[in-house]
């Protein structure tokens, strides 16, 4: 059986190294590393789409990182408890005509016994930015 440590039920030194584990996943823009983190069967709402398990992940985040450019993400563990965890977060990211935008959001995260995330609720909202504002940078 797959399992993906740090496992349910949480502390609050196990769900702060999920929450940082699936920032340095999602941060390397990699859909098939990032789905690895999910059961197969997993279900998604992203906004206002719906996913449902690691093949749809793969091709949800595909779409996004050709969509969302230069994407850095930060996130911030908010609460937990058994095998839940919930994360505020903002990432940012411009568009091919080079508008910048930054995402804020909230996620909540539903663990199998493994440790792979059977659900993941996300409600995000993006702001247009000018790149001087920006907070996030990548290291070049």
């Amino acid at each position: 059986m797959e399992s993906r440590p740090p496992l349910p039920p949480f502390t609050l030194e196990s769900a702060t190294k999920k929450v940082q584990a699936a920032e340095d996943a999602w941060n390397s823009r990699d859909p098939v590393r990032v789905s690895l983190a999910y059961t197969p069967d997993t279900e998604w709402r992203n906004r206002a789409e719906f996913v449902n398990g690691r093949e749809q992940v793969v091709e949800f985040l595909s779409r996004k990182w050709v969509r969302e450019l230069d994407y850095r993400l930060k996130k911030q563990l908010w609460a937990f408890m058994d095998n839940r965890i919930a994360v505020r977060f903002e990432y940012e990211w411009h568009d091919d005509a080079g508008q910048w935008y930054r995402s804020h959001g909230n996620e909540n995260w539903e663990f199998a016994e493994n440790g792979l995330m059977q659900r993941r609720f996300a409600s995000i909202n993006d702001q247009p930015i000018k790149e001087s504002d920006r907070k996030f940078h990548w290291a070049r």
